[in-house]
């Protein structure tokens, strides 16, 4: 079996995670999933997670968790790249990951591990031997203790592993973590648009987001600021975005799905509500997620670069439908 790799230039870029469409019955809703996918790669999207945290991981099975990589792969085309999350115990991420790569998904992302009882020992042998079974190039999801900084650039030397997704904001040792590795793979804010300056200027490259599925222009514009230290720009960007993010960020994160959800069906992509056990909305919830939504269409002068002229003004347009609503 041939190894895929990825230009690392590929993925210094906002890694959208893309909310995972459910039917009337609570069934995946591969057409919509597709017609979501297909607005985040005209809004200028190049790296996509299906699946993944905000894509109800946790409450996917394997089957479907590959369902939804294979749609995206199908509908995103051959220049988006596409990681499928893996996790749980060995022989469900090998499912997955198998799965992802028979659908021609670029790569994996390893979730956070949520077993009570942890250890780099035992993390060493899981992710060696998913990527010794999977063959596709990895990113590590770090949102806690475990993996250690000291296993992670460990790992850093495997041929399949080109970045991490660093989810603990604990800025002096991310930093440290950087440095020490080198310049072999790239680091990447997993804490999203809260976080991703402060990150980016330790080290970061690029950094995961939700609310790219309702405002991918405005993030990308934010990252492309980033990126090349306007930081004044950046934060601009950054403030914009704020209030739906600290929304979401509500009561331990616990709003964090249900919230994306509803303004993506609040914009016109009816993905259904998040599936139990993440946190039902009330009427008023609603009513504040539409509120916030005009704030995150930000008019620019010209596109960033890497967009051309009609797929920004697609998102423009969007967002202006939005602010009707």
């Amino acid at each position: 079996m041939p190894v895929r790799t990825i230009e690392r230039q590929r993925l210094r870029s906002v890694h959208v995670v893309p909310v995972t469409a459910f039917g009337a019955e609570g069934r995946l809703d591969l057409a919509v999933q597709a017609e979501h996918t297909r607005r985040l790669v005209r809004a200028g999207a190049t790296v996509l997670m299906p699946a993944a945290g905000t894509g109800e991981f946790h409450s996917l099975t394997a089957d479907e968790a590959v369902r939804v990589v294979e749609a995206t792969r199908q509908a995103a085309g051959p220049d988006v790249l596409v990681f499928a999350a893996v996790g749980y115990q060995l022989d469900h991420a090998v499912a997955i990951g198998r799965g992802a790569r028979d659908a021609s998904a670029d790569g994996i992302m390893f979730m956070p591990p949520g077993h009570p009882y942890l250890c780099d020992a035992g993390l060493r042998e899981y992710y060696l031997e998913v990527l010794k079974q999977v063959g596709l190039p990895a990113l590590i999801y770090k949102r806690g203790a475990f993996p250690s900084d000291a296993l992670l650039l460990e790992l850093a030397g495997h041929p399949l592993v080109v970045g991490v997704k660093y989810a603990e904001n604990n800025l002096p040792e991310f930093r440290r973590t950087v440095l020490a590795d080198k310049d072999r793979i790239e680091w990447l804010c997993g804490s999203a648009e809260r976080f991703a300056p402060y990150f980016m200027l330790a080290g970061a490259t690029g950094y995961t987001s939700g609310v790219a599925n309702v405002a991918a222009e405005a993030t990308l514009a934010m990252h492309a600021a980033l990126a090349v230290g306007d930081f004044a720009e950046g934060m601009k960007r950054q403030s914009a975005l704020l209030p739906f993010e600290e929304l979401r960020a509500r009561a331990g994160e616990s709003y964090n799905i249900s919230v994306v959800k509803h303004a993506v069906t609040a914009c016109g992509i009816a993905c259904g509500p998040a599936r139990p056990p993440q946190r039902p909305l009330t009427d008023a919830d609603r009513a504040e997620i539409e509120a916030l939504l005009p704030g995150l269409a930000i008019p620019r002068k010209t596109p960033p670069a890497h967009l051309h002229r009609p797929a920004a003004e697609a998102v423009q347009a969007s967002g202006s439908e939005a602010s009707r609503r």
